[in-house]
């Protein structure tokens, strides 16, 4: 039996992926004591709000301009890597897709604990954008979709630094 969700979902599981991370960020920062890496976290956040805002903004384009592609259902009969990995997340096999990851912060962890959670979190959006962008339309929204996974790789990269530099 083939699996379906339409892009409407998907849509939906892109801004919650960027709630979560800001929420993730926020949460990190206020246990951190360190103002430099409170920075960092809380820059982070706000990078994860204007993602959210700009997938917000694609959603209510689409509600506009292509509705029906919103609602059009993509069956997973054709077992390409894109639809395997948006069928995971539909699933909740995805870390960072299935519930808040900011709530599995107890406050106990190191900075570099939650620099390695973040760190994956970051991977797995990537991924989850990657995927995503196969099954939008060219003209809808793809050049965002790309400045985004940039814009994730840029958070890999600080987080990285980042922790190179506790490594001293």
């Amino acid at each position: 039996m083939a699996q379906t969700f339409n892009a409407d979902e998907i849509l939906e599981i892109a801004e919650q992926i960027e709630r979560n991370g800001a929420a993730f960020y926020r949460k990190a920062a206020e246990n951190t004591g360190m103002a430099d890496a409170r920075q960092m976290l809380l820059d982070l956040a706000e990078m994860e709000d204007k993602h959210e805002r700009v997938f917000i903004g694609m959603h209510q384009e689409l509600r506009r301009e292509n509705p029906g592609w919103l609602s059009e259902s993509f069956a997973i009969e054709n077992e390409d890597e894109p639809r395997l990995y948006l069928r995971a997340v539909a699933e909740g096999k995805v870390f960072g897709v299935g519930g808040d990851p900011s709530e599995k912060l107890s406050g106990d962890e190191t900075l570099e604990e939650v620099l390695q959670i973040a760190l994956g979190l970051e991977k797995d959006s990537i991924l989850y954008y990657s995927a995503m962008r196969s099954t939008v339309p060219q003209p809808t929204g793809r050049e965002k979709i790309d400045e985004i996974i940039l814009e994730e790789m840029r958070h890999v990269r600080t987080l990285s630094d980042e922790l190179n530099r506790l490594a001293g």
